[in-house]
Parts: structure tokens; sequence; C-alpha cells
């Protein structure tokens, strides 16, 4: 039997942007998102991720820091000070410890009139697959 637009599954279904450079790291996320019944959609670097961002309007993005050219830091400036994506919610997954990205973002901050508000939830890779599905279900429960 066909699904139909207005079968509840389809519209349940949360679309998630996963942005990292590593192709590895983006098929395994990708991979725990869709076997757990989200729709993942990728970019491989910030500007490619900002566009997609843009283009697919996601309930949730997934964003490494370290990135080669526009990394994952601008990138996260970039979404929070646009008026049509600031509020989708942000989940940094990255090698970079915490307190690192933190005190990074509090600098790019003091430059800023409109200071950057943290990202929903930080995790630090390698992550096990039911660490981040429990953390995708809080941050998308959260944004409600």
């Amino acid at each position: 039997m066909k699904s139909s637009p207005a079968d509840p599954a389809i519209l349940e279904k949360k679309k998630i942007l996963v942005v990292d450079d590593e192709m590895d790291m983006r098929i395994f996320v990708s991979t725990v998102l869709e076997t757990s019944g989200y729709h993942p959609v990728t970019g491989r670097n910030g500007e490619d991720g900002f566009a997609k961002a843009r283009s697919e309007q996601p309930d949730l993005i997934i964003l490494d820091v370290m990135m080669p050219n526009e990394g994952g830091v601008q990138m996260y400036r970039n979404l929070k000070t646009d008026a049509n994506l600031m509020n989708i919610p942000v989940i940094m997954l990255t090698a970079v410890g915490e307190s690192g990205f933190h005190h990074y973002l509090s600098m790019l901050n003091t430059r800023l009139d409109h200071p950057v508000d943290p990202p929903a939830a930080y995790l630090e890779k390698p992550v096990e697959p039911n660490d981040l599905l429990k953390t995708v279900k809080d941050v998308l429960a959260l944004a409600g």
C-alpha cells in the first residue's frame, strides 16, 4: 500500500542536516539517523552546509567544528544571525573539546553587536549511536 502525503508517519519524519568534512562521519551519522526514522541530508563543509540549510530548512543541524575553508564555528555564527535559520537547533559533534569551542565562541561574540547563543547540545567524537540518538531526540523535543 502506497503512503499518501497525509500519512502521519511521513509528516513526523524529521529532516536533519549533517555537516562534516569527513565522509566516513557523514555516512555513520546519516545511517544512524536514517535507521532510526529520521531523514538525513548531508553537507561536506560550512559553505555547502549553509546552502543546504537554506534550501532544505531542516528541523535540526548536526555540525562539526573543524572543517577546511568556512569551518563549523563560522557556519554556526551564520546560522544564528540569519533570520530564516536562527531558530533551527544545532548539535555540535566534534573532536574539539567543549570548553575550547565555548572559549572560541565567547571570543567571537566580543566582536559582534548581537552575541550568538551556545548550541542546543555538544557531543565529542567518537560518539556512541545511542548517545547521538538520545541527544537528537531530546533537542527535537525541546524545539517543539
